[in-house]
């Protein structure tokens, strides 16, 4: 295991023959075991280590960035590959800072989960909807997220609300007891508010042009319907995916039958 994120994301693009996107960087260095960490957001972290390094480390880090959100070792062949005609090393100081900060987005979708079971959560009034940027990742309880949501018989749109005076899990508790109750087994759900290191949801200052609202209507769209002849999700829609979790509630059902099964078993056995 390495020492650090630094040395974590260095060896995963040492181990890359391509380019990668920070989400993938991230998701390598936890599925591999190169590094532990108990936050929520590992591709925010690694994000924001190689952009750092980028910014103030300048010629010496080790990192270029290649893309939105993809990068390369300086010292790999994909780096080589760089158009000469504009090298990072050379840029006016404000480009520098404007490629080199932190990846963002103007988007106004931050987070969503799609296709997520009905059976995993559990149902009340201030419902708690768990999901994970990562399989390794701190669980994020999204029951207060706002935003858009569609709800599905199994891949068959039945209903598209939004969560905005009322939050997520409570407008998807009603429509478990509402005309709509026995209509759905699969929802997702396109989220206004951030997700912090910590785990916590936060609304952040809108600040969006017409040409990225345009963007990611598109991308919601596309998202929602899976249209077969568009090849990709839409332009410049950042937003992480996060991938449904258990409750924690059911988990101990499930753990609990399991030992009652292998108890009677056991007695039927003696």
């Amino acid at each position: 295991m390495e020492k650090s994120w630094k040395e974590a994301i260095k060896k995963v693009l040492g181990e890359s023959e391509t380019p990668l996107h920070y989400a993938e960087i991230s998701e390598q260095i936890l599925s591999r075991g190169y590094y532990e960490t108990d936050g929520a957001t590992p591709a925010a972290t690694v994000n924001a280590q190689i952009s750092s390094s980028i910014k103030h480390d300048g010629e010496k880090s080790p990192f270029i960035r290649v893309g939105k959100g993809i990068f390369t070792l300086k010292s790999s062949s994909a780096a080589a590959n760089i158009p000469a005609s504009t090298p990072v090393s050379k840029q006016k100081k404000s480009e520098t800072l404007a490629e080199t900060d932190v990846e963002s987005s103007d988007s106004i979708i931050h987070s969503f989960g799609m296709y997520w079971q009905r059976d995993l959560v559990v149902w009340r009034n201030d419902p708690k909807m768990f999901g994970k940027q990562q399989a390794l990742s701190k669980p994020v309880d999204f029951g207060k997220q706002k935003g858009i949501y569609i709800l599905y018989d199994h891949h068959t749109v039945v209903y598209i609300g939004r969560s905005i005076d009322r939050p997520l899990g409570k407008r998807l508790f009603e429509h478990t007891v509402d005309r709509l109750g026995s209509r759905w087994n699969r929802f997702s759900w396109f989220g206004l508010l951030d997700v912090t290191q910590e785990g916590n949801l936060r609304e952040t200052a809108l600040n969006t042009s017409l040409a990225s609202l345009v963007a990611t209507l598109e991308a919601l769209l596309i998202e929602a319907l899976e249209p077969p002849q568009n090849r990709k999700r839409g332009d410049d829609f950042s937003a992480i995916e996060y991938i449904q979790d258990i409750d924690p509630e059911l988990k101990e059902k499930e753990i609990q039958n399991t030992l009652r099964a292998i108890e009677q078993k056991m007695r039927g056995g003696s």
